[in-house]
């Protein structure tokens, strides 16, 4: 090999990886899909089950509120975090904003999930949703989240971030791994995109995206579960409609092929 070229990557720890894929893999419920927000950036596909959850938790605010006006529509108000911005880009109905991260600590400016429920919970007894993008910070976020706490949404819509580096960095994966561990207990995913923005790794020779955006449910509402057969989703959109999609990966696909 010459000296400037760069190893293929393989994946660090086999076991730990086939439970990372276990999560990724998403099945198709009877629930159906419809999304929420912009058809780009900032819109997702969740469960047409919104009925009786109490509040959104947005953590990683940024440039996008789209989403969280969607279910202000619905009358669920959303909670809102991000500390690398002043303010909201949109005057959303009903939300509340904190200038603070999500982490793994009470810190500065920066909160644990349980914290920031436990100052701000609207009712108890309700189900709740968590809607996340941190930039990677998901996983010690999630995996210092108690779980009874993980148990009060009934649906958690993620990007899970450095999915090549989880795959093969034994000091990404660990991370990933307690978060994952955790949340297959209560949840199943039920809608994994890729995001095209930041194009993708080969591992083992096949590419895997950087960024994707997952929907989990949880198993108490997944009735019918079954390996997805329409992937991408008719709702799926490139984030960037500019740029070439990407596939989902074989090891996470329930059957099919496609790009969107």
């Amino acid at each position: 090999m010459p000296a400037n070229a760069t190893a293929p990557r393989t994946v660090a720890d086999s076991k730990a990886a086939a439970t990372i894929d276990a999560v990724l893999t998403p099945q198709d419920t009877d629930t159906p899909l419809i999304r929420l927000g912009d058809f780009g950036d900032g819109g997702y596909l969740v469960p047409d089950d919104l009925r009786g959850i109490a509040a959104c938790y947005s953590p990683g605010v940024s440039e996008q509120a789209s989403f969280e006006m969607d279910m202000a529509k619905r009358g669920i108000p959303s909670f809102m975090a991000d500390a690398s911005v002043a303010h909201p880009p949109l005057d959303v109905p009903g939300a509340r904003f904190v200038a603070k991260f999500l982490g793994d600590r009470d810190e500065g400016d920066v909160m644990t999930l349980a914290s920031w429920v436990a100052a701000t919970d609207p009712d108890p007894g309700a189900d709740l949703l968590l809607q996340m993008d941190i930039e990677g910070a998901e996983y010690a976020t999630l995996a210092a989240a108690p779980r009874d706490l993980l148990r009060r949404f009934r649906m958690i819509v993620i990007e899970w971030h450095h999915l090549p580096s989880v795959l093969t960095k034994p000091r990404f994966m660990r991370p990933a791994l307690a978060a994952m561990e955790t949340l297959r207990k209560d949840f199943v995913t039920v809608h994994l995109h890729p995001n095209n923005v930041s194009g993708g790794v080969e591992i083992d020779g096949e590419t895997i995206p950087r960024v994707v955006e997952a929907t989990l449910l949880r198993r108490d509402r997944a009735t019918g579960l079954r390996p997805a057969t329409a992937l991408p989703h008719p709702l799926d959109r490139r984030h960037n409609p500019g740029k070439p999609a990407l596939a989902l990966p074989r090891r996470w696909r329930g059957g099919t092929e496609g790009k969107a």
